[in-house]
């Protein structure tokens, strides 16, 4: 029985890479482990929120920024900018980049003094803390996983840091009240749908 040519190169190209793998001769690339498909993360009821819920954002994101033309206040740099795409990211490191975000957004809103605003803010910061903690179960321990943010990830996270230790209250508020509904809509699907988000 004769066998063709195109079969013979496939069967030596499969022979040479087990060979070349077994020995340590070729780098093996693995990938890194994807957090969504991790026991307790389950975000997919977050692809989109329900209508009462989105209702109670609108709501506190209108009182916010009103308060916020109140004060006037001007603010020249942007810790969340509006450029920032997850889709960016791996899918593993998108939990991480999104979890630092909303870590950031719930410490904003809940240092908010105005009691008015605080009662408007009830519900929201309830479901964003649900959401947060949700989230959390999606990313990797980095001491046990072995991972380390690096390239576009570390700067990320990098400015968010920088951003709580820099930026003044008002600007932070505003920067989150501003990117309050990409990180429920956008951001928020692309990590409950994983590898689909493209």
């Amino acid at each position: 029985m004769k066998l063709d040519l195109a079969v013979c190169c496939a069967l030596v190209l499969m022979l040479m890479t087990t060979v070349l793998t077994s020995t340590g001769a070729v780098p093996v690339t693995t990938p890194l482990p994807t957090p969504l498909g991790a026991r307790g993360c389950n975000m997919a009821q977050f692809k989109s929120l329900p209508p009462q819920e989105m209702k109670a954002f609108r709501r506190a994101k209108d009182a916010l920024e009103e308060s916020l033309l109140q004060r006037n206040r001007s603010c020249g740099s942007r810790p969340l900018p509006r450029t920032r795409d997850l889709r960016q990211l791996q899918v593993w490191e998108r939990p991480v980049a999104l979890e630092a975000e909303l870590a950031l957004t719930l410490k904003v809103l809940g240092n908010v003094a105005n009691s008015t605003l605080r009662d408007i803010l009830d519900q929201p910061l309830h479901m964003l803390r649900h959401i947060h903690s949700k989230l959390q179960a999606c990313v990797p321990a980095q001491s046990t996983a072995g991972l380390r943010p690096q390239g576009l990830l570390r700067q990320w996270l990098h400015r968010l840091q920088e951003a709580e230790e820099k930026e003044s209250r008002g600007c932070l508020e505003a920067s989150v009240v501003s990117n309050l509904f990409r990180l429920l809509v956008r951001d928020l699907r692309c990590v409950a749908d994983g590898d689909l988000c493209v």
